[in-house]
């Protein structure tokens, strides 16, 4: 899929855009960006099919975006793109991930300093020549000097959210070859971590040779790392190695959790087996000479003395124990949610309209939708005010009528996403928070407060009887920023005290909470709700994300607020 590419593409246009302080082309090419990021369909199968009118017709596209997908689909290549980066030679790539630099700060660095990469920006940093520049100060340059050290720190991993994607296309690939009777993919992917290293894809095929061929030759491949008759390892495009192995039916399911991991996990699991006078590996469980188990997963737990243990378990923390004991949570399940509370609509600047994401809604099978445009502070974002507010919530009831025909057992619910400000009072007054079906509020600004301030600042809002939920509560950016210093066992405290749900996050860049906060919500007796924080409606596929999180952090369907019936929700956040 060129989608992502695409995307980048789109993206580092409306950066260099913004660098020469254009004001409105620049959201053109990200809200194109931001669309073709969440968009499912193959942009180039829909040109393949309809052409370049076919392109216009996605939402944010339009006749000039459109021609330079066209000019991308034939030649690899956007002379437009190309004519920026001749004339800033930086790498985007890198420069855009530092929090606190912006476009028109990195253009100040490459004109008064020619600094076009991460190397060059910490060499400055270190030698103290960014800190005299206007604009920039002591403070700035020591933030940019941690956020240098963030971006190192996260080097090698990517986004579970960027990588799912091609993953899942290789996948059904290799499932359609006649050759192959089981395909997985394994590792950190199976385990739904948030970040990923490499992945590795394990079959069963009487045919290796063919299924060897067909992997090493598969779209998008820049490099052969090796191939061999049952083992091969690739290099994509996208930056990600890619490896498979071709393993007999009778070790299948003992090379599965051997190769799912992780490390501890399987540490562990081999300690019980040496117990046992059993040895474990990725062949299967052998007593002496002799196989006892391989061919399935649950077979090598079984015989080990356990319940079969979910893949996003599998981290040792406590899960081996519990499946000893047979106290693992039943936790919830990929088709469980009944809605999604955080879907932005036109109103705020998202692609579509409230009636578009609803029918999304419908079609993923949901019985509820919540529209969480924001609210006035964020002006970016073209947030609401009250009048705003109550102009939208009279459109909410227009479509509710329309559909109380069509389909009388979903409805749309009326909320926003109100911002938490410094105080940690809300940007919107009672009156009108009281006239929402649901009130999420958020920090959206000032992120570096010290602990208390900021802990104070959340605890605040929480008190608000109109508030009914925290989002993204850490407020961490994954490869981007680190969480805001804040005292969650506290927050926790409180959120159990005022019944305020805390927001698990499905945004790829953001999965917040992250599953060991799960857990500890979890623990508290804190309910949580799961979003996605969309602004389009293709980015409401991203609930498989905060939903793998959730079950990472043994969430259940009783710590879900949308999981529940609609009366139930609604009885629940107003109590």
């Amino acid at each position: 899929m060129k989608n992502q590419e695409l995307a980048q593409i789109f993206y580092q246009i409306s950066f260099f855009l913004q660098m020469e302080g254009d004001k409105f082309r620049p959201i053109a090419y990200e809200k194109a960006a931001i669309t073709l990021e969440g968009l499912e369909e193959d942009v180039e199968e829909i040109y393949k099919k309809g052409g370049k009118e076919a392109l216009e017709k996605i939402p944010g596209v339009g006749k000039s975006i459109a021609e330079k997908i066209e000019e991308y689909l034939k030649t690899g290549k956007i002379k437009y793109h190309e004519e920026y980066k001749k004339k800033y030679p930086l790498n985007l790539e890198e420069l855009m991930g530092i929090e606190g630099l912006g476009p028109k700060r990195i253009r100040v660095l490459y004109e008064k300093l020619k600094i076009k990469n991460l190397k060059e920006l910490e060499k400055a940093c270190l030698a103290h020549k960014i800190a005299p520049l206007f604009g920039f100060g002591e403070k700035t340059e020591k933030n940019i000097l941690e956020a240098i050290e963030f971006a190192k720190r996260s080097k090698g991993r990517f986004l579970l959210g960027d990588i799912l994607p091609k993953v899942k296309e290789v996948y059904e690939k290799l499932k359609s070859l006649k050759e192959v009777e089981r395909v997985d993919a394994v590792g950190s992917i199976r385990r739904m971590k948030e970040t990923i290293g490499d992945v590795d894809f394990l079959v069963i095929s009487k045919n290796p040779a063919k299924v060897m061929d067909f992997f090493t030759s598969l779209p998008g491949i820049v490099k052969i790392w090796g191939k061999g008759t049952t083992k091969s390892s690739v290099r994509l495009r996208e930056g990600f190695d890619m490896d498979i192995r071709v393993l007999p039916k009778r070790s299948y399911g003992a090379a599965l959790q051997y190769f799912t991991g992780s490390k501890e996990h399987n540490i562990a699991l081999r300690k019980i087996a040496i117990e046992k006078g059993l040895k474990l590996s990725e062949y299967g469980l052998f007593k002496g000479p002799k196989m006892i188990a391989g061919e399935s997963e649950e077979e090598i737990y079984q015989k080990l003395g356990l319940d079969w243990i979910a893949p996003e378990l599998r981290e040792d923390r406590g899960e081996i124990e519990a499946a000893l004991n047979h106290k693992l949570p039943k936790i919830i399940d990929y088709k469980e949610i009944k809605g999604d509370l955080h879907c932005h609509s036109k109103w705020d600047g998202g692609a579509n309209t409230i009636e578009e994401i609803a029918k999304q809604a419908m079609k993923m099978g949901y019985e509820y939708v919540g529209i969480a445009d924001h609210t006035k502070f964020l002006k970016i974002e073209h947030g609401l005010d009250e009048k705003k507010l109550k102009e939208r919530n009279k459109e909410i009831d227009r479509i509710n009528s329309k559909f109380k025909i069509q389909n009388p057992k979903f409805k749309i619910l009326k909320g926003c996403e109100a911002n938490i400000l410094p105080d940690g009072s809300i940007d919107i007054d009672d009156e009108c928070l009281k006239e929402q079906d649901f009130v999420i509020a958020g920090v959206h600004s000032r992120f570096k407060m010290s602990k208390e301030e900021m802990t104070e600042r959340i605890i605040r809002a929480m008190k608000n009887p109109h508030v009914d939920i925290i989002s993204h509560p850490t407020g961490r950016l994954i490869q981007k920023r680190d969480e805001y210093e804040i005292d969650l066992d506290k927050i926790l405290r409180v959120a159990k005290e005022t019944g305020t749900v805390l927001e698990i996050n499905s945004y790829p860049e953001r999965l917040d909470l992250n599953d060991i906060n799960i857990k500890k919500a979890k623990e508290m007796g804190v309910k949580m709700v799961i979003n996605t924080d969309a602004h389009h409606i293709d980015q409401m596929r991203f609930i498989e994300f905060g939903i793998a999180q959730a079950r990472r952090g043994w969430a259940e369907k009783k710590d879900i607020v949308n999981c529940w019936p609609l009366e139930t929700l609604l009885k629940y956040l107003k109590k």
